[in-house]
């Protein structure tokens, strides 16, 4: 094996992804495999495809040209498709059979993920569900190339054959412009040179609820963009396909296909539990120096401060705010609890990073609950708005890793988990239930079981308000818990005209990215009867001063968490002066989110202007209208507004904490 390239806009997010398949590379001693990852290329007008073509956005955002090229490229393709991997279901036999064969570290591997993956399925048809998809795919190509090079044909696992296939791009009728194709729709001449009227030119899906795709009174829509489909005319191509699975001749096996006997059994060339070529370690192994020790810290003896959740989407700033948290005196404020949304600038799997700086900074004792994926009244499987965020540099790829420093963390060894439990409404346990991960909304109700009678929580919100929205609404007697809310974000559109930052929807010129990643939050929460103070944008943009704390921090003895700092504020800081791709990112918008945590704190000292605002919020209108604030002179209820912010208070105000 020569390279591994990681498809990114599948099952995994590419940040998560890469450092995964490091640790298995590692784990097998093949640190010499190349790992590629993603791309923020694309394809130009004329069909010139880019080398860094943008492999992080879905297929269905690349449209279905992109793989329809690769049929008909000319290169020898050998298709895998459902119809040949549905042929390879996971049966109980196999599973058992796996369960007793296990000798070594990889196959240990590979059956925990599996067992995960059936004890988490969301029914009781596992075994009808879920099939070889990908290692059957593997076993086909090696056995291909292995048969090829001995001057052999044919393929040990699967019935293989020629077709002539296309795949569907758009609908019929060909040539009618609606307005989904943009291909052809408001073009003088076709992109990619593709033929007027021709089988590209039809009606292109643009969702799950596409109503042209719908049949009345069927379950089956009409739209076929991305089949696979045999066809006699001209732009067919001539490709292999593998038709279904070969059986398994031994009778006396219980394992009913070819693929499961090679997979499992020692004898065979490409075996799973072979020790040729075997992982050197159990995966755990690679974090021998921490072990399972956790940092509580003793307040027995102090009087603590008034209890605080942070609630954050774990963007750079983020872990900024949550280190300088962690330094306040536990005399001034008592931070009780992390929520995390799974819905902003980092994929909810991120949880981890969180962990470790806890760890870090001793503070094993404080729970983190994970939020929701999606928006509010927003499709559960769906990715309305949270698409507005960067997939490749500057957003997902680099948020899920910290730009490349979460692992230079101390490791926690708290992780996140799939584990789940029937008390928590799982349809059945798996093998450590209490190591399931608490949702934010359970770690609000544990947090609020604990206070004192005379406490109330003050919520810091430094992203999208999902998670402060589902508290609001299913927790009817939250209000009288909470304080007060510091919200930071928004734009609020009045005399001075100020522009948002959601520099990847330009029509929406007004709104501020927390706020367009959950409208209907954002109106739940500013519109409802909190007591809330909001840090919007303009006033993050004038105590913003990047520059200053990068320049104060170079100059400083360091602490384990201020040089954290400072090599994270430096990263951003040369990635955008030295590399085109980082060019439109304003990394001022992250350190913003510091100066929640600083008004929070230092609130007395800062000694800031509020100005009371009648607000409301554009909500389940347009991309280019939701997310904005407007003053609203009806409006029932009023925020308290942060008009102004002293830029040398709020760097002194960091330093103060983080050094």
């Amino acid at each position: 094996m020569q390279a591994v390239s990681i498809s990114v806009n599948g099952w995994s997010d590419a940040g998560h992804a890469v450092n995964h398949l490091y640790d298995i590379l590692y784990m097998m001693g093949r640190d010499d495999i190349l790992v590629g990852v993603g791309g923020d290329g694309g394809i130009s007008n004329s069909g010139t495809i880019n080398p860094n073509v943008g492999g992080y956005l879905p297929l269905i955002d690349q449209l279905t040209y992109k793989t329809h090229q690769v049929f008909h490229s000319g290169i020898p393709i050998t298709l895998v498709p459902l119809d040949a991997t549905n042929t390879i279901p996971i049966n109980e036999e196999f599973f058992y059979e796996f369960q007793r064969h296990q000798n070594t570290y990889e196959a240990q591997y590979c059956f925990k993920a599996l067992k995960m993956a059936r004890d988490t399925w969301f029914d009781d048809q596992f075994y009808t569900s879920y099939f070889m998809w990908d290692s059957f795919t593997s076993g086909i190509a090696i056995s291909s190339m292995r048969n090829e090079k001995n001057g052999k044909f044919g393929n040990d696992f699967a019935q293989l054959e020629y077709m002539n296939v296309t795949v569907i791009t758009s609908n019929k009728p060909y040539g009618i412009h609606d307005g989904s194709n943009p291909l052809f729709d408001d073009r003088t001449t076709p992109k990619f040179g593709l033929k007027k009227g021709g089988v590209h030119s039809g009606h292109v899906q643009t969702g799950v609820t596409d109503s042209f795709c719908r049949v009345k009174g069927s379950n089956k829509g009409r739209c076929e963009d991305g089949y696979t489909k045999e066809v006699s005319s001209p732009e067919a191509a001539h490709i292999r396909l593998a038709t279904k699975a070969k059986p398994n001749m031994d009778k006396y096996s219980p394992l009913d296909r070819k693929f499961f006997k090679s997979f499992l059994e020692v004898s065979s060339f490409q075996a799973l539990n072979i020790h040729d070529n075997s992982g050197h370690f159990n995966i755990k192994a690679q974090f021998p120096f921490n072990g399972d020790v956790f940092y509580k810290p003793d307040f027995m003896n102090k009087r603590t401060g008034r209890p605080v959740i942070i609630d954050m989407d774990m963007s750079p700033g983020d872990f900024v705010s949550l280190i300088y948290l962690l330094k306040a005196p536990i005399e001034v404020m008592d931070l009780k609890g992390v929520l995390v949304s799974g819905n902003g600038w980092a994929n909810v799997a991120s949880i981890d990073i969180v962990y470790d700086i806890l760890h870090m900074m001793g503070r094993d004792d404080i729970p983190v609950g994970r939020g929701n994926t999606t928006a509010l009244g927003t499709p559960t499987l769906g990715c309305n708005y949270f698409s507005i965020i960067p997939q490749g540099s500057g957003g997902f790829i680099d948020s899920d890793t910290l730009y490349g420093l979460a692992r230079s963390l101390p490791r926690s060894p708290r992780r996140y988990t799939a584990e789940n439990s029937i008390k928590h409404g799982a349809p059945r346990n798996t093998d450590n239930p209490e190591l399931r991960q608490p949702l934010a909304f359970e770690v609000w109700l544990s947090i609020k079981e604990q206070l004192d009678p005379s406490e109330k929580i003050t919520i810091l919100s430094t992203g999208p308000l999902t998670n402060l929205a589902n508290i609001v609404l299913s927790d009817k007697n939250a209000s009288s818990f909470i304080k007060e809310a510091y919200i930071v974000g928004g734009n609020i559109r009045d005399e001075n005209d100020s522009k948002g930052n959601v520099f990847t929807v330009p029509s929406n010129r007004y709104a501020e990215f927390n706020m367009l990643l959950d409208p209907l939050a954002a109106k739940t929460v500013l519109e409802s009867s909190l007591d809330i103070t909001l840090i919007p944008l303009i006033s993050q943009r004038k105590a913003a001063s990047f520059q200053s704390v990068l320049h104060a921090l170079k100059h400083v003895d360091h602490t384990p968490e201020s040089s954290f700092v400072h090599r994270l504020m430096l990263r951003l800081h040369d990635l955008q002066q030295k590399h085109q791709l980082y060019k439109h990112m304003v990394y001022d918008m992250f350190l913003g989110e510091v100066l929640g945590a600083v008004y929070l704190v230092e609130g007395m000292n800062i000694k800031p202007s509020l100005q009371p605002k009648p607000i409301s919020i554009v909500a389940n209108s347009t991309i280019s209208m939701d997310g904005q604030i407007v003053v609203n002179k009806e409006s029932a209820n009023s925020v308290k507004v942060k008009s102004n912010s002293d830029r040398a208070i709020t760097c002194r105000g960091v330093l103060k904490r983080l050094l």
